[in-house]
C-alpha cells in the first residue's frame, strides 16, 4: 500500500492547496485567467485516482481490474499531458506558429491515447498485466514516456528562453512554469526504468505546488495591489469631487454658503412642499446698504470688506440658521430650529444693531423676514418673493429717516 499512500498524500497536498481554484472561489478576473490552470488541476487529479487504485489493485492481485485500471492510467496520463500544454500556452499567451503547434501536438497525443490501448487489447504493445498481477511494460510505453519527456523538456526550455524578455512581474511565473516542465522530464525519465515506483504523482504534486505558490498566489497578490490601487484612485475623486462641491456651495468672499448651495436648497424645498413633507420655515432676505456709493468713493477693496462686515453681522445674529449670499450684497437666510422659534426676538434685535451701527458709521442691513404659509405659498419662491418686498420696504424706511 505504499505505492497508493503516495498517490493519496500527493491528491491530497494538490487538493488543499488548489482548494480555491478547483472550487472556483476566486474573484471573477483571476478565474477567466486560470480556467486552463484549473481544467490541469481537474486532469491531474483523475489521474491521481488511476494511480491509487492502481496500487491497491495490484496489492490484492485483482489481475482484471488492475488491466482496465492501468488502460484509464494511460488515458488520464495522456489527458494531463494535452491540459498541460494547453494551459502553458494559454497562459504564455503564444498565439505564434510554436503554440498552435505545441497545444496540436498535446492534442494529438491525447487522441491517439485511445487507438493505441485498442490496438494493446489484441497486441501488448503497452503493456501487458498477468494472472498473478505482474505488470509487463510495452515497447509503446517506453515511445509515450519519451514524448512526454520532450513535450515537458520543450516546454520548459520555451518558457525560459521567454522569461528573460518578459515584464519583471512575469519573470517568477515563467520560470516557475519551466521549473514545473523540468521536474516532470526528470521525474519521467525515472518512470521509464523503475515504472513501479510512483514518481509522476509526486512530480505533479511539486509541480502544482509550484505553479500555486509563484504564479497563482503572486497573480492574486499583483490583482490585489491592483485594486488596493484603484480604491485609492476611487477615494481620491470622492475626495476631489467632494472639494469641489464644498468650493461650488461656498462663497468664496464671505465663507457662507453660495448661489448654488442657494439655488440647490430652494429646489429641496420645492420637492417638500410638492410632498406635503414641510410645514414651518422662515426667510429672511437681507440687502446691504449703500455699497454703490463705497465702492465708487473708497474702491472695491473697502467695498468686499464692507460686505464680509455686513455677513458677520447676519450670521452672528441668525447663528443656528444657513447663510447664503446670492448676489453681490444680497443674502438669504433660511430660518431654522431656535432661530426659527425666535424670529420676532432676533430680528428686532438685528434692527436695533443696524441703528447701533449707523450711529458709528458702520455696514448697515436691511431685512426682510416672513414665514411659509400652506395656504398660499406653492413653492420657495413664494416666501422668497414676499421677504425680498419687504426687505425693501425696510431699506426704503431707512433711507427716508436718514
Amino acid at each position: 500500500m505504499v505505492y497508493s499512500s503516495i498517490g493519496i498524500m500527493a491528491m491530497l497536498v494538490q487538493l488543499i492547496i488548489n482548494y480555491d481554484v478547483l472550487m472556483n472561489r476566486t474573484s471573477s478576473a483571476i478565474s477567466r485567467k486560470n480556467k486552463s490552470y484549473r481544467r490541469f488541476l481537474i486532469g491531474s487529479l483523475f489521474y491521481y485516482v488511476t494511480d491509487i487504485l492502481w496500487g491497491f489493485l495490484e496489492e490484492h492481485k485483482l489481475s482484471k481490474l488492475l488491466y482496465a485500471d492501468t488502460v484509464l492510467y494511460f488515458m488520464a496520463m495522456s489527458l494531463m499531458v494535452m491540459l498541460w500544454t494547453s494551459y502553458t500556452t494559454d497562459y504564455l499567451d503564444e498565439k505564434t506558429r510554436f503554440g498552435k503547434a505545441l497545444k496540436f501536438v498535446g492534442k494529438l497525443f491525447f487522441a491517439t491515447s485511445p487507438i493505441t490501448v485498442i490496438i494493446n487489447f489484441f497486441y501488448p504493445i503497452l503493456f501487458d498485466v498477468t494472472s498473478s498481477c505482474k505488470y509487463i511494460a510495452g515497447s509503446a510505453r517506453y515511445l509515450i514516456l519519451l514524448i512526454q519527456i520532450f513535450l515537458f523538456l520543450l516546454t520548459s526550455l520555451h518558457t525560459l528562453i521567454l522569461s528573460t524578455s518578459t515584464t519583471p512581474e512575469k519573470v517568477v511565473r515563467y520560470r516557475a512554469i519551466s521549473a514545473f516542465g523540468l521536474v516532470m522530464t526528470v521525474l519521467v525519465f525515472v518512470q521509464v526504468y523503475n515504472p513501479l515506483l510512483p514518481v509522476y504523482a509526486v512530480g505533479c504534486m511539486l509541480g502544482t505546488c509550484m505553479l500555486h505558490t509563484f504564479i497563482y498566489e503572486d497573480e492574486k497578490a499583483a490583482y490585489r495591489i491592483k485594486l488596493e490601487k484603484l480604491l485609492e484612485k476611487e477615494k481620491e475623486s470622492k475626495q476631489a469631487l467632494h472639494n469641489a462641491r464644498a468650493a461650488a456651495n461656498t462663497d468664496p468672499l464671505t465663507g457662507v454658503k453660495s448661489r448654488h448651495a442657494y439655488l440647490e436648497m430652494a429646489s429641496s424645498i420645492d420637492k417638500r412642499i410638492q410632498a406635503n413633507e414641510i410645514n414651518e420655515f422662515g426667510v429672511i432676505v437681507c440687502d446691504i446698504n449703500d455699497l454703490k456709493g463705497i465702492n465708487d468713493t473708497l474702491g472695491h477693496e473697502e467695498g468686499d470688506k464692507h460686505i464680509r462686515d455686513g455677513c458677520m453681522m447676519i450670521c452672528k445674529e441668525f447663528a443656528h440658521s444657513p447663510v447664503y449670499r446670492i448676489g453681490g450684497d444680497e443674502f438669504v437666510v433660511l430660518l431654522e430650529r431656535s432661530d426659527y422659534e425666535n424670529r420676532d426676538i432676533l430680528l428686532t434685535e438685528f434692527d436695533e444693531q443696524v441703528m447701533h451701527n449707523r450711529s458709528l458709521s458702520l455696514v448697515e442691513v436691511s431685512a426682510g423676514m416672513v414665514i411659509y404659509d400652506p395656504q398660499t405659498d406653492s413653492s420657495f419662491s413664494d416666501v422668497f418673493e414676499r421677504a425680498d418686498k419687504k426687505m425693501y420696504e425696510r431699506k426704503n424706511h431707512l433711507k427716508s429717516t436718514k
